[in-house]
């Protein structure tokens, strides 16, 4: 499906009375200027709206992904959208809990701007008379002298109020402390709500609750530069249920460019999703109405074994992030890996993003399977690998192995790697050195 078509796809629940209550109902909203007021303004007449990214990395991450379905669903109630890339701002960075940001070259973060200038236009609609419009804050900072900043935005700031921000306070406490450039990062995100105010009318910005000290020095200055009311609301950040942070995985975070992760890895991280955790994910990750969610909820409650949520909530979202094609061969790398297909129809490329998620050894043609077995980790000692292989229970491309002293030159063609299993899921891979054994 191409992206056009995938965009034309979605809508909101017709169910609810207006959007904010649907953004209420899927948990997205934890803070706001004023609720009341928001819920009229977002009934009303089109309005402008922006969230901002910056480019601190060469991909965005599934917290950013939250941001970019709030805005769609904004932009399919009528409102128009702002995607704002930090050409400025991804300069400084905004304040980390505890250390100074590594600052990148003006190179890099050009280079990451357009990088994710692209992945923010996937997901909002260029066409329409609410079409997206995407700015970058160097536009209206590059040009900008220390002295103006300062005289016709600085002036606007109370340090006071600055230093209580959470960001802020939580580094003037710890041993790190914080620069002036971080500390100016909260003045800089303010003056790109007064300079959207002033070009494009934009009356709301939207993100995540931990910038919301950010979100309000903008209403706040907008109020004092213009005399105008705008507003701002703030997503929760997203939480399992066991209090971990969401979307990362050994320390690495879920990116969306699939050369950083893969869409078989992408999918995984899905499927894989706590039964406690998956109604919360499809309600803020997929554009499933109300009345399917509620249904698969049961589902959930009542036939936890089927894992229907979490195989609706992979497919969903990978659909989404990967299209289509992506998640197809994720689902079917993914049923050929356990056994449910053959692996021999699997792309190359899709086998190898499949086995990089997995432990895997090095091997030659001559490596027997209780060796890989051992090496791999499926088995702690040869004597335990022999038992497997005699008790059926070891396959290599899911092909019961018969011999324990069988050899990977007599069980599988050297050219593609090999998917060592043990059991119904405990797998491995097996990569092939031309060089070893020569």
């Amino acid at each position: 499906m191409s992206e056009k078509r995938f965009l034309e796809s979605q809508s909101n629940d017709p169910s609810f009375d207006s959007v904010w209550d649907e953004l209420v109902w899927r948990g997205l909203v934890q803070v706001s200027t004023d609720a009341v007021a928001l819920r009229t303004v977002l009934a009303g007449p089109p309005i402008t709206y922006y969230c901002g990214f910056d480019p601190t990395a060469p991909s965005l991450h599934l917290g950013n992904l939250v941001q970019l379905l709030t805005m769609r669903r904004l932009q399919l109630a009528g409102h128009r959208p702002l995607g704002l890339v930090g050409g400025s701002t991804g300069l400084i960075g905004d304040p980390r809990p505890t250390a100074e940001r590594t600052l990148n070259t003006r190179d890099t973060v050009g280079e990451w701007v357009e990088r994710l200038r692209a992945q923010v236009s996937r997901f909002l609609s260029a066409e329409g008379a609410n079409a997206v419009h995407l700015v970058n804050n160097l536009d209206w900072t590059g040009g900008l002298s220390a002295i103006d900043f300062l005289r016709e935005v600085g002036k606007h700031f109370r340090v006071g109020t600055m230093i209580k921000k959470d960001a802020v306070s939580a580094r003037l406490n710890s041993a790190e402390g914080i620069s002036y450039t971080e500390f100016s990062y909260q003045v800089l995100q303010g003056m790109d709500f007064l300079q959207l105010y002033r070009d494009y009318g934009c009356v709301l910005q939207t993100g995540g609750s931990d910038q919301w000290g950010n979100l309000t020095g903008g209403t706040d200055l907008v109020h004092k530069a213009e005399g105008a009311r705008v507003h701002a609301f703030g997503t929760p950040l997203i939480t399992n249920s066991d209090g971990t942070k969401f979307g990362k995985s050994e320390g690495n975070a879920v990116w969306l460019d699939p050369a950083m992760t893969s869409a078989y890895a992408f999918y995984q991280f899905w499927l894989n999703t706590d039964d406690a955790d998956v109604i919360p994910r499809l309600k803020v990750f997929t554009f499933l109405g109300r009345a399917e969610i509620e249904r698969l909820e049961l589902a959930v409650e009542t036939e936890p074994f089927r894992r229907e949520a979490q195989r609706v909530l992979a497919r969903s979202v990978t659909d989404l992030v990967h299209g289509d094609n992506a998640a197809d061969a994720a689902i079917a790398a993914s049923s050929a890996l356990f056994g449910g297909g053959d692996l021999s129809a699997i792309a190359g490329s899709d086998l190898d993003a499949a086995i990089a998620e997995l432990p895997s050894v090095s091997a030659d043609s001559t490596t027997s399977v209780i060796d890989a077995l051992v090496a791999t980790g499926l088995v702690s000692s040869l004597g335990e690998a022999r038992r497997a292989v005699a008790q059926g229970g070891v396959y290599v491309d899911n092909v019961a192995v018969a011999d324990a002293g069988a050899r990977f030159a007599d069980l599988v063609d050297g050219g593609r790697p090999a998917v060592l299993r043990r059991g119904k899921k405990t797998l491995a891979g097996v990569r092939f050195d031309s060089r070893a054994g020569s």
